[in-house]
């Protein structure tokens, strides 16, 4: 009786310890003490309960939903890799295309490149990799900030490039524009990659969530200064391309004899530079505005739609400045199937041409 009470009370005080569990003994989570029954007080040998000693170990594994938004961002940086890897790959392997327009236009497809690698990484970092780690965020937001930044600044070098094509145009193919040209890839990378180091040298708001920008953990004050910055860079922009078309219109009327054929070709100059500039501005502008006036408390679908046009400039960028060149077009083409189109200029292409 007393073995048959002992057993009642060791199921009943296990079925409320757990109830929701039923209790197996071949579960390792659950470990027997044996217990001496103290009504046995004779020689025989000592009759003995079992009682689980349950320790519920209960772990449970979070799926983090993937959000469509991610998936987008990391297509599009897929895109971007891989047209700017072709792009490099073209400018490498064409020991012709080693002039100062060249040399911008590959230091923009690297810019891209790494923008697009970033995207994917911020993925895998965020899916796939613990994203509370400080090291993984502060390298993924550092890698993204350079060379967004640098993409930007690599257009900005190109527009002066080409202004200083026509403004210069008897001077500008000399060894002093070459190294000019360096000059300005240095500076921009240099600059570039230091932004990128401000979230891992401590500009960043991991101690204090209330200071964070729209893009965590960048803090509010660096988004607006970033921010301020590409609307100067694009405030300049519109004025050297404002001067190129002033120049470019200047030359058409200068030469009386090929007037008819040169403001056509003007006329579509300045088509192409407007498109261009509305391009880069669609891209940009809604990110840096919505930049200066959010926060990190504002809906995040928000900061997404802003983000995923942004990052569409790096796609568009290869098509612009690359592909649409006479002598990357004729690289391709001798590379893919080892022959020109006979409808392809074979004129020399100067950086004034857009």
């Amino acid at each position: 009786m007393i073995l048959s009470l002992a057993a009642a009370a060791a199921m009943s005080s296990g079925s409320s310890l757990n109830s929701s569990s039923p209790l197996d003994p071949f579960d390792s989570s659950t470990s027997w003490i044996l217990a001496e029954d103290p009504s046995n007080s004779s020689s025989e040998p000592i009759l003995r309960t079992m009682t689980p000693d349950l320790q519920p170990a209960s772990t449970t594994v979070a799926v983090q939903e993937v959000s469509p938004w991610d998936i987008a961002l990391c297509v599009t940086g897929t895109l971007i890799s891989c047209e700017n890897a072709l792009v490099i790959a073209v400018l490498f392997y064409t020991p012709t295309l080693r002039a100062p327009m060249f040399i911008l236009i590959g230091s923009l497809a690297v810019a891209d490149l790494l923008a697009g690698l970033g995207l994917i990484l911020n993925f895998v970092f965020t899916y796939l990799v613990d994203s509370s780690v400080e090291f993984v965020t502060l390298l993924s937001v550092g890698l993204l900030i350079s060379a967004f930044s640098a993409s930007v600044l690599n257009i900005l070098a190109i527009t002066v490039d080409r202004y200083l094509s026509l403004y210069n145009a008897l001077t500008y193919h000399t060894e002093r524009t070459v190294t000019f040209t360096y000059v300005m890839v240095v500076f921009i990378w240099v600059s570039c990659l230091t932004l990128g180091l401000l979230p891992a040298l401590g500009w960043n708001c991991l101690r204090d969530e209330s200071t964070c920008s729209i893009c965590r953990p960048v803090t509010k004050n660096n988004a607006v200064a970033l921010a301020v910055t590409f609307l100067l860079v694009f405030a300049l922009m519109m004025q050297l391309y404002l001067q190129i078309c002033k120049i470019a219109f200047r030359h058409a009327q200068q030469i009386a004899v090929q007037h008819q054929f040169v403001a056509i070709s003007t006329t579509k100059g300045v088509s192409t530079l407007s498109a261009i500039l509305c391009a880069f501005g669609a891209c940009w502008l809604p990110f840096a505005m919505y930049s200066i006036v959010a926060d990190s408390s504002y809906p995040v679908i928000y900061t997404y739609a802003t983000v995923l046009p942004a990052t569409c400039c790096s796609v568009i960028n290869p098509i612009i400045y690359a592909f649409r060149n006479p002598d990357i077009q004729k690289s391709l083409w001798l590379a893919c199937c080892g022959c020109v189109p006979s409808n392809l200029s074979l004129r020399p292409r100067t950086s004034s041409d857009v």
